[in-house]
């Protein structure tokens, strides 16, 4: 009986993973305002009844995409997060991908841009869920930072927050977009010095 169970399952998760690639294919090419679930269906040589088995909505789908890219930016920040340097160093690294991350894929791509930027303005759970994580592993570096004696002793939940905040324009795909052609804005380098400082 388990073995049909997780036969089942693969089966399913198989599907759900053809269906959100080319979703992802199509969203990134035509846009996701231009996109439907007939489109997606279509891509894939099925009915879209067969992707309303797996996904409510075109909404659904694009949470679901959506999820997978911030899962690919956390997993970068993690892997940052415990490389053998000093907790400033890996912040600075951890800033600096991030903001080249935005501008390669978010910006440059602009049919990304427009998914992300959907999922902010509609408040989504996954944009949240990725915010919350992404402040726990800064929180755990900037910890790291004060028990090294690199930064001073304060609230390291606080701390991390702050830090978010302060760096928003780096990370935040509209406010990366509104800054690029402002003169009047912090550079990249600047800020991430700024912050650092702050924490010392």
């Amino acid at each position: 009986m388990d073995d049909v169970t997780d036969t089942v399952e693969a089966t399913k998760q198989e599907n759900v993973t053809r269906i959100l690639d080319a979703a992802e294919r199509l969203f990134r090419h035509y846009g996701y305002s231009k996109t439907t679930v007939a489109d997606v269906a279509r891509d894939l040589g099925m009915s879209p009844a067969n992707i309303y088995r797996f996904f409510a909505s075109k909404t659904e789908i694009h949470q679901a995409v959506c999820g997978r890219m911030l899962a690919g930016s956390y997993q970068q920040a993690l892997e940052i997060s415990l490389l053998p340097i000093s907790a400033a160093d890996r912040l600075r690294k951890f800033l600096h991908t991030q903001h080249q991350l935005v501008l390669a894929t978010m910006l440059d791509e602009e049919k990304v841009h427009e998914m992300v930027v959907v999922a902010i303005e509609r408040d989504w759970h996954v944009i949240e869920k990725h915010i919350d994580r992404i402040h726990e592993l800064v929180e755990k570096i900037i910890r790291q930072g004060i028990q090294a004696g690199e930064f001073a002793e304060q609230d390291a939940a606080v701390a991390s927050r702050c830090f978010g905040a302060a760096t928003l324009n780096l990370c935040h795909p509209q406010m990366v977009a509104q800054c690029l052609t402002k003169q009047n804005r912090a550079m990249a380098d600047e800020l991430v010095e700024f912050v650092i400082k702050a924490l010392r």
